[in-house]
């Protein structure tokens, strides 16, 4: 079962990470308003979910990697985000009114502006290690980290992953960012052939490399993306008319041509590869045949230990796909131990109901370590919890929380909360 164990290890160890590099670029010249983003990782599979407009929120689309964390979004208003990842540790500033749950998601359905942003950015601590690039439609932007904020001066601005505040004194070292500068100096006019040659000539390709490839039309609601270094094939977005539509959420992917390079790439993580064919075919034969198969294949190949990881990683999944529509376009808070996340919540989707019968199938496993069982009694009990069977929610969260030791302390930490609330 060592397979499983670094899968799930994995998985509950990303808390709130932002993707690796990037680039990321507002620019206003002229009348035009654009922002335009490199998103570089170790990862493909990238998705984007469109969030319609309710009473509470304004609509917006956003863009991420399966954990369902928005690397970059834009709402119907033009307001957009990106972030670059850093090695700032807020905890130097001493963070004390720490927003509950996904900030920038909540500045994304409330705010139309820079400026109406920032007042949630005076209300609430930046208590996030990467560095965000927040644009409008009316051509003002500004990157912030935990120590800084730095409006846009001049009519570009660019934010790559170094500390923003050594722009000043010129005290970094970033190719990315210098290419960019070169470029966007000698603009005259903006427009999506321009964003896209400088997306071009600053990806990034090998381990760490761009996966996706977005322009923002930030005053008409138009984005045009590229995928994996293809700037050939584009795919645009109308998003007042995509919203139109209702909820969605989509791999980029499947909106382009195939490319070999991708599916080499891919193919370098065979375990979220695994787990993305398992969602594939789930999409192209259905949740209830695709899961009974591989329960089948459990039970014949008794010592093959990646069945049981992929049906893992498939459960959890479910569960983020679920709940982020559950939550209009929002992260499973839960799995990221955010204090809005213990909260009782009930709702219907086949996907839970899948993922439970998953926990199931797997909490009856011989040959499961201690740690990892726990792990999958408190899976168990969260999805219990949302198809509001309260009492069988808090006898499986008792056994994952019985003792630390056997237990990772993620999982028994979130356990022990959730017994205190029930």
């Amino acid at each position: 079962m060592k397979k499983i164990i670094t899968l799930a290890v994995i998985a509950i160890s990303i808390l709130f990470k932002s993707s690796q590099a990037c680039t990321v670029i507002s620019c206003a010249l002229k009348g035009e308003v654009f922002a335009a983003a490199n998103e570089d990782d170790y990862m493909g599979f990238a998705r984007m979910w469109f969030n319609p407009k309710t009473a509470e929120r304004y609509g917006s689309v956003c863009f991420g990697l399966p954990d369902l964390q928005a690397q970059a979004a834009m709402n119907e208003y033009g307001l957009f985000y990106d972030f670059t990842a850093q090695n700032i540790d807020p905890a130097k500033y001493h963070p004390k009114n720490i927003y509950k749950g996904d900030l920038f998601f909540e500045i994304l359905g409330k705010c139309k502006t820079v400026k109406e942003a920032l007042v949630y950015l005076e209300k609430y601590d930046y208590a996030i290690s990467s560095q965000v690039l927040i644009a409008d439609a009316l051509g003002n932007s500004i990157i912030i980290n935990a120590g800084t904020k730095l409006p846009k001066s001049g009519y570009y601005q660019i934010n790559t992953n170094f500390d923003i505040s050594a722009v000043k004194t010129k005290n970094y070292s970033c190719r990315r960012y210098d290419i960019s500068e070169e470029i966007l100096k000698e603009a005259k006019t903006i427009n999506v052939p321009f964003f896209r040659d400088i997306l071009n000539r600053t990806r990034q390709e090998g381990k760490l490399s761009t996966i996706y490839s977005n322009i923002y039309d930030l005053k008409r609601g138009i984005i045009t993306i590229y995928h994996f270094h293809d700037f050939e094939h584009p795919y645009v977005i109308d998003l007042k008319k995509e919203l139109a539509k209702g909820y969605r959420l989509e791999k980029i992917s499947d909106h382009f041509p195939a490319s070999f390079a991708y599916e080499q790439f891919l193919m370098s993580d065979k375990p979220m590869y695994r787990k993305e064919m398992m969602l594939d075919e789930i999409k192209q034969k259905g949740l209830r045949r695709t899961i009974n198969r591989y329960f089948d294949l459990g039970k014949k190949m008794t010592k093959d230990s990646t069945i049981n990881g992929t049906l893992l990683e498939v459960g959890i999944q479910l569960v983020k796909d679920g709940y982020n529509k559950h939550a209009q376009g929002g992260i499973w808070e839960y799995w990221f131990a955010m204090p809005g996340g213990f909260k009782i919540e009930n709702f219907n989707d086949e996907r839970i109901n899948a993922a439970a019968e998953i926990f199931d199938y797997l909490g009856t496993e011989k040959g499961i370590d201690f740690k990892l069982k726990n792990f999958i009694y408190e899976l168990s009990a969260y999805v219990r919890l949302i198809q509001g069977n309260q009492t069988q929610a808090k006898e499986y969260y008792a056994i994952a929380a019985a003792s630390s030791t056997d237990a990772w302390p993620i999982s028994f930490a979130r356990s022990k909360k959730m017994l205190a609330v029930l």
